[in-house]
């Protein structure tokens, strides 16, 4: 366990073995399967880690050109760059920082492709099929901007032949924290749609949202499904992950600044869910903290409050076997993904610090945030 001792508050501490044991298993999955991980960055981008997952993964996967940049500069292996649409501005910075660029519609390849020609180009494909029950996550709903749906595919090439010339592979995204019986079903539904252009590709993107790190993912059907998928096209596959590379690797360390009473006891931290963990409110999850239960499990029950202004700055009701008291550090799991890369300075509220508990149990900062960083975003 890491010694809250060292640790400032608030800050995300990444916690370097619980990383590498996510990696060794992707890495595993590789071998076995010869398919090809890429990290995600806009799930999680912390750069002094890169070094280490470099050893295991094959590059990254970015939404843009900072992102392309950034992934380039610091992982210094493949970037595959997909956005669902490319600046005029930006497009030949890109292709400088990528080896993958991925376009959202016919008319964005025909556009550009010629400015990519000495890239792996890709299209992104809307299979209009995901079992994603939340909404704002689903790729596949109807009306959805992300990718080109079969109909619009079949018309395109009809048109023009030399189109599906032009790209080396097709990638398309899903899933969102799904099991391997979800790609599964997924697959068929994308080979019904799609599966006599693949025998003239490359590659194909299979995205993200598959949780193969959590402990009830069936890694070895995924590695039966890959390896069939393989030899039946003869492609290259990749999956480009976030959360299943840091899934559990890390942790957000806030404290107690004031306990008030409204109908229970309620607890204000140094930490905003709107600001540090966006999740808790978008997707309505409640994260796990550390030696807490849910309400009532224990003796002592409390509401975290996050520290903005805003009314739904609520975090969750957890329950304590000890009574919490101000300055009490509380520590909050999962905290690597969708966090550091998606918090905010709303409110003008200061951003937790960036660490890492080391493999020999020390902890090493690094960064703080002070109060330029807010101010030069806006003057």
């Amino acid at each position: 366990m890491i010694d809250l001792n060292l640790i400032p508050s608030p800050c995300y501490v990444v916690i370097e073995n619980l990383l590498e044991k996510n990696l060794q298993k992707l890495n595993h999955i590789q071998n076995e399967s010869g398919a090809k991980i890429l990290l995600a960055l806009k799930g999680y981008a912390l750069c002094e880690t890169f070094p280490l997952i470099g050893k295991y993964l094959y590059g990254v996967s970015t939404s843009g050109l900072w992102e392309a940049k950034l992934g380039k500069e610091f992982f210094q292996k493949e970037v595959h760059t997909y956005s669902p649409a490319f600046c005029e501005n930006d497009i030949d910075e890109i292709c400088n920082n990528s080896n993958h660029i991925i376009f959202n519609s016919f008319s964005q390849l025909k556009k550009f492709s010629n400015r990519c020609r000495d890239k792996k180009i890709g299209l992104r494909i809307n299979p209009e099929y995901s079992e994603v029950s939340q909404e704002v996550y689903n790729t596949c709903a109807e009306g959805s901007r992300l990718g080109v749906i079969e109909k619009v595919f079949k018309r395109e090439i009809k048109e023009d032949e030399n189109l599906l010339n032009q790209i080396s592979g097709l990638h398309f995204h899903t899933h969102c924290q799904q099991n391997v019986d979800a790609l599964e079903r997924t697959l068929k539904v994308i080979e019904d749609k799609f599966g006599k252009y693949l025998k003239d590709l490359e590659w194909i993107n299979f995205g993200g949202g598959h949780l193969i790190t959590k402990d009830d993912y069936n890694i070895e059907k995924l590695i039966d499904i890959i390896k069939n998928f393989k030899s039946k096209y003869n492609i290259d596959i990749y999956f480009e992950l976030g959360e299943a590379v840091a899934l559990n690797a890390g942790v957000l360390v806030g404290s107690v600044l004031d306990i008030i009473e409204n109908s229970m006891q309620v607890a204000i931290l140094n930490v905003s869910a709107s600001n540090h963990m966006p999740d808790v409110i978008e997707m309505s999850i409640q994260p796990k903290v550390y030696l807490a239960g849910k309400a009532d499990e224990f003796k002592y029950s409390y509401r975290f409050g996050g520290v903005s202004c805003l009314a739904g700055d609520m975090i969750g009701d957890y329950s304590f076997k000890e009574l919490l008291k101000v300055g009490d550090k509380v520590i909050f799991e999962n905290m690597a993904i969708y966090s550091f890369v998606r918090n905010n300075t709303f409110n003008g509220i200061k951003l937790p610090s960036l660490g890492i508990w080391t493999k020999d149990n020390n902890f090493k900062l690094i960064k703080e945030f002070d109060y330029s960083y807010y101010r030069d975003k806006l003057v």
